[in-house]
């Protein structure tokens, strides 16, 4: 597998907001339950996005102690972690790794507020004092 096949694809995304969002882990009926809230697709769709994100180890499940045919499935890896691959990826694919322009081009489509701004600066000064160090 090369390093895009070990980040969650589009679809596999629904799945993993689903268990980033909940404490504990959920069986594969209650996975399915909440991505059909939200999206019209087959259980079996759902069972193959999980299957391949336990081939890429993103999450894995464990055997219900009182019945071995339920599975109980959680994340390995944070939504920050993957959305660092992510991030890492779009930059190296699009831009050839150059993040000030992969910046400039999310900036200059965005119509962003004063508060959005703000935040934004707010995250420069704080790159600039770890770059000072």
């Amino acid at each position: 597998m090369g390093k895009e096949d070990l980040m969650p694809s589009e679809s596999e995304w629904l799945v993993m907001e689903i268990l980033w969002d909940n404490a504990v882990p959920l069986t594969s009926m209650e996975v399915i339950r909440r991505v059909q809230e939200n999206r019209k697709m087959s259980a079996k769709t759902v069972r193959v996005l999980m299957n391949r994100l336990c081939q890429k180890k993103i999450i894995d499940y464990t055997v219900d102690k009182e019945d071995a045919r339920v599975y109980h499935y959680f994340a390995l890896r944070s939504k920050e972690e993957c959305l660092r691959e992510k991030s890492k990826h779009f930059i190296d694919s699009y831009f050839s790794g150059n993040k000030t322009n992969a910046l400039a081009a999310l900036l200059k489509n965005c119509d962003l507020t004063t508060e959005q701004i703000e935040e934004l600066e707010g995250i420069l000064e704080k790159s600039k004092e770890r770059d000072d160090k």
